[in-house]
């Protein structure tokens, strides 16, 4: 049975992939037509918003697929794979506009057809502003990494095509080495969105602890409960868009293993009511004086 959240997802990486195409087709014929290292900066821009968008409609219907045999915890890190992959392709783009840029500097182009460059502009942002409406909502209600990194994409685009209309505007008053300054500027901005994309999926990938305050809120929530007198070795990591909690609890010598579990399992019921969807396990011991919470 598909869930509300697997319909969302669906739906907004439908919706990315086809933004994307409708700005690709604009924006090719406005570079042609105009010859600015501005307009190509905006297109090569959307191009790997589109490549990007491909690899996070593929990933999300991966991480989608129940746990199977070969894949007991399920296939949420197909997301931050698909992040990385993404900040591989926004760096490559980065990279080609920075040089591209350089040569116009040294070599200066004329502007031309500047009123329909910024109309095709005006446009994309228009639509690039609707699909991060629905991207933000998506995300409220799903937290998926690789909704994340591709409203990232989208945000970038959004500034460069504002920015991008201000470059064409001043280009077109004869100052015309502003185009490939501008060109050099926006091709830092997304070599530094690359980083920040790759940065947060490697962070998954390598399995980092959630750094939010989350291991203070979850011993908190463990030893609140009348009969754990302690809880340490709290671990937490993220699996796509997966809370995963591990940690041990004391408990008094003389309880049995049926009670032990019970207090385990309510202990648990705590903390996913905290951390909706995280997949909690949680060990019992036995409490000594030596024990100590975190």
């Amino acid at each position: 049975m598909t869930t509300p959240e697997a319909r969302l997802l669906r739906r907004v990486t439908t919706a990315s992939v086809s933004v994307a195409l409708l700005l690709i087709v604009l924006k090719l014929g406005a570079t042609l037509s105009t010859n600015a290292i501005s307009l190509m900066a905006s297109l090569i821009d959307s191009t790997m918003d589109l490549l990007a968008s491909l690899v996070t409609l593929i990933a999300v219907r991966i991480a989608l697929q129940p746990p199977d045999e070969d894949h007991r915890f399920g296939h949420g890190k197909a997301e931050p794979l698909a992040a990385l992959a993404q900040a591989t392709f926004i760096a490559g783009s980065g990279a080609f506009l920075f040089l591209e840029a350089i040569q116009r500097l040294i070599r200066p182009q004329p502007i031309e057809a500047a009123n329909l460059g910024i109309a095709v502009m005006l446009i994309s942002m228009l639509a690039t502003a609707g699909l991060l409406i629905f991207q933000r909502y998506v995300i409220r209600k799903t937290n998926s990494p690789a909704i994340k990194a591709d409203a990232a994409h989208y945000k970038t685009d959004f500034l460069i095509n504002a920015a991008t209309i201000a470059a064409l505007w001043i280009a077109h008053q004869g100052i015309e080495w502003f185009d490939p300054i501008f060109g050099t500027m926006v091709g830092g901005f997304v070599l530094f969105s690359a980083w920040q994309v790759g940065r947060t999926a490697l962070d998954q990938l390598m399995d980092r602890e959630v750094l939010d305050g989350s291991e203070t809120r979850i011993h908190k929530l463990a030893t609140s409960h009348p009969h754990v007198y302690a809880a340490d070795h709290i671990r937490t990591r993220m699996a796509g868009r997966t809370m995963i909690i591990q940690l041990y609890i004391y408990l008094n010598n003389d309880l049995d293993l049926d009670k032990a579990h019970i207090i385990g399992d309510e202990v648990t019921a705590d903390i996913q009511t905290a951390f909706p969807g995280a997949d909690i396990l949680i060990h019992e011991e036995p409490y000594q004086p030596e024990n100590r919470a975190i």
